[in-house]
């Protein structure tokens, strides 16, 4: 099957996008640190906006674990050298202790350096 160039850089978003999920469901903060920007900021669903290097480190010492992730949808918009997805999942979490699924609309702002698209900035909302 044929992909136009705009299909592909989508795929390519998407891709980062699965990868970043696998690697929380896999606690490889390795992968993530990797995957996320030194900038990356996630923002919870509690507004808190939280520096990649004290979420990696939350998930190391155990206080975010990501049991698994169900993608519901997504949604890529690519401009030039910047991309945003929104995407709906169903995570299975236990947060500070607390087991649950949550119900999360993640919004992401990457860029791209060369071939590889990295995540910039995430906001976590309900839905």
């Amino acid at each position: 099957m044929h992909t136009t160039p705009d299909e592909s850089t989508r795929d390519e978003v998407i891709s980062a996008y699965r990868a970043q999920l696998q690697a929380m469901t896999d606690g490889d903060t390795g992968a993530l640190d990797a995957l996320l920007d030194d900038g990356f900021t996630l923002t919870h669903i509690t507004g808190y906006e939280q520096p990649k290097a004290e979420w990696l480190a939350q998930i190391r010492a155990g206080q975010f674990v990501y049991h698994g992730v169900a993608e519901k949808t997504v949604t890529v918009d690519v401009e030039g050298d910047t991309a945003h997805l929104v995407g709906r999942i169903v995570t299975d979490a236990t947060v500070y202790g607390t087991h649950a699924d949550w119900r999360l609309q993640l919004a992401l702002a990457y860029t791209r350096e060369g071939d590889t698209w990295t995540a910039v900035r995430s906001v976590a909302t309900t839905w």
